[in-house]
């Protein structure tokens, strides 16, 4: 009996590849898969699983061997191959139909994945069917009848052409950008994706490598923006993006080689889709600067707060017609693309966002950042209660602050600044955001929370 406990994620599976993940895993993963798209849809439910993979080694084999499983239950399967995870999206909301990704995203190369979603994109996590995975793969599965086929498709142009048809930027000025792929999938994607466009690119790691001998393709580090940060300056260029493994991250870096917070871009695509329809909702996680909920507001917006993860975003989008989400991790949520997430299309209305004016990337998105933040703080903590509890205690004893447990605890002070601290659902890590009026405050409360938290 298969024992998925340690690779099965709040919102998808994960391993090392060999020893945790292997071809007979995913085989049976894919077939219980098929039975519960199958299961959910009667018998007027889908009769076949669109299924992509990123550049890794381990990819093409582990998406063939899901590929098995799948048609095993006599389900079709439209293999549409090197693919970045919102391609995969796309072609799932595109042809109506479940999809498969394969990749760890920014994992290093010994690890492999399997992103899945309903049709349309909906997602799959634990709460809504990986839990239900879990239990069939260890119970056993049974032969199936078999009789479904595989079928190859090439869907990068269609995808390349939806993302340019969402965003204007037929009138922009010419822009110059350095594009960090990381050797991940955007170095597939992207020249598909600015084909015709007024864009000068310039590439950095473009060449597909799962074994990512530069970096590693994870741009919520910093170590991994160096590079870009220096090529940006050297080149002079109007912009920089650094990708994910995976490609469904974008991060900015303004002219001058500095990042711009996920925030300040949440905030900027929300006030260009608020222009198409105002008084809409837009979703923004709990980590997520105060700035952008004020920023929405103030152009006729409803902000609405979630928890952290797709999996919340997207059912709050659903719930409350959203127009736009966005996180803290640069993950951005589109209603006009299946309410699923594309760093690209982020870009996309950066890039015609400063290509409508005249002023440097660092002066435009100026406009929306308004407060000082540490970014993720992450300590290896063996007592992740205790120590959550031990900062509850000492904030609650303050009558002038305001304590709330949506996710993990933010605590909210009189001055404005606020701090959430949540346990990792993978590691024994808690993780600090901290957001204040400047940098001298923003240090006193992350001080003082890390004390508690390391015991110092």
């Amino acid at each position: 009996m298969a024992d998925l406990s340690a690779i099965v994620k709040a919102y998808d599976i994960r391993g090392i590849v060999g020893r945790e993940l292997d071809s007979e895993v995913v085989r049976d993963i894919g077939a219980a898969f098929a039975d519960l798209v199958v299961g959910s849809g009667g018998s007027t439910g889908p009769r076949g699983v669109v299924v992509g993979h990123d550049m890794r080694d381990s990819s093409p084999g582990l998406a063939a061997a899901f590929a098995r499983g799948v048609t095993d239950r006599g389900l079709d399967v439209i293999s549409i191959g090197l693919a970045s995870t919102d391609m995969l999206y796309f072609a799932s909301g595109w042809l109506g139909l479940p999809g498969a990704m394969f990749t760890a995203s920014h994992n290093p190369a010994r690890y492999n994945g399997i992103k899945l979603c309903r049709a349309g994109a909906a997602p799959v996590g634990q709460d809504s069917g990986l839990e239900e995975i879990r239990v069939a793969v260890e119970r056993g599965i049974e032969p199936g009848p078999g009789g479904g086929v595989v079928t190859e498709r090439d869907m990068l142009a269609d995808y390349a052409r939806y993302l340019r048809s969402l965003v204007d930027l037929s009138g922009i000025r010419p822009l110059r950008v350095v594009v960090d792929a990381g050797n991940g999938m955007g170095g597939h994607t992207v020249p598909a994706i600015v084909e015709g466009l007024p864009l000068h690119i310039i590439p950095l790691f473009f060449e597909l490598d799962g074994t990512f001998p530069n970096h590693e393709a994870n741009p919520l580090d910093p170590a991994n923006l160096v590079d870009l940060r220096i090529a940006v300056r050297e080149h002079g260029v109007d912009l920089g993006l650094a990708l994910d493994g995976d490609a469904d991250r974008c991060f900015v870096i303004d002219e001058r080689g500095d990042p711009v917070s996920p925030s300040a871009v949440t905030a900027l695509v929300a006030t260009r889709e608020l222009a198409t329809e105002p008084g809409a909702a837009v979703i923004y996680n709990l980590i997520t600067s105060r700035a952008v909920p004020e920023i929405v507001a103030e152009h006729g917006g409803r902000p609405v707060r979630t928890r952290v993860g797709h999996s919340f975003i997207k059912q709050r989008m659903a719930e409350t017609g959203a127009i736009f989400g966005g996180e803290h991790s640069a993950h951005y949520y589109f209603r006009s693309f299946w309410r699923a997430d594309s760093g690209m299309l982020a870009a996309l209305h950066v890039l015609a966002a400063l290509g409508q004016q005249q002023r440097p990337a660092s002066a435009l998105m100026a406009e929306f950042s308004r407060y000082a933040a540490s970014g993720e703080i992450n300590s290896i903590v063996a007592d992740q209660r205790g120590r959550m509890e031990a900062v509850r205690e000492r904030f609650a004893a303050r009558e002038t602050v305001e304590l709330d447990e949506l996710d993990g605890l933010t605590v909210r002070c009189p001055d404005g600044s606020w701090f959430n601290l949540r346990p990792s659902n993978t590691e024994p890590l808690l993780r600090l955001n901290v957001e204040a009026r400047d940098t001298t405050a923003v240090e006193a409360l992350r001080d003082e929370v890390l004390a508690l938290v390391r015991g110092n």
